[in-house]
């Protein structure tokens, strides 16, 4: 009796620990390679925006991006001549937020080459929408204490 309770006891953990069925999905279809198309804001205008804290929006339009669901790790190659090229890595995960809205995030982390941050600076977007060949994420950021809206629209590559 005693090891058919520590038996259910372990299932159940173990259930209970894996991810929801949809955010399961969201990996299988963002696994691969991707290119960030265009980085749009919700209000017309001419802005100077650092992404992730590594370089400005017109240098990571046209970048190529690289998700490895299995360990969570992924990257980008940012290759203009007017910016800091070269291979970024990065740690992610998605995560559900409210089922009946449907309202996920998508965490990254920047990382070196061996999956190590020196820093404890990681960024929250909202995955916006997501399907096999377009995947749309926000950014919400403070401007003058109101909340802007910065969006990044990616392309699957085959």
């Amino acid at each position: 009796m005693r090891k058919l309770f520590l038996l259910a006891f372990i299932i159940a953990v173990g259930v209970s620990c894996n991810p929801p069925k949809v955010v399961q999905d969201s990996y299988k279809v963002m696994k691969g390679y991707w290119v960030l198309d265009e980085v749009s804001y919700e209000a017309p205008g001419n802005y100077n925006i650092t992404l992730f804290n590594d370089a400005s929006a017109a240098c990571f339009e046209g970048s190529n991006w690289r998700f490895i669901p299995n360990n969570n790790t992924g990257n980008y190659v940012i290759d203009n001549s007017d910016c800091a090229s070269g291979q970024r890595n990065f740690v992610f995960t998605v995560q559900e937020i409210d089922k009946e809205s449907g309202l996920y995030h998508f965490m990254l982390k920047p990382t070196n080459e061996k999956g190590k941050s020196d820093t404890k600076t990681g960024y929250r977007l909202r995955l916006a929408q997501l399907g096999e060949y377009s995947m749309t994420w926000q950014q919400t950021v403070q401007v003058d204490g109101a909340p802007f809206v910065i969006n990044m629209r990616f392309s699957k590559i085959d």
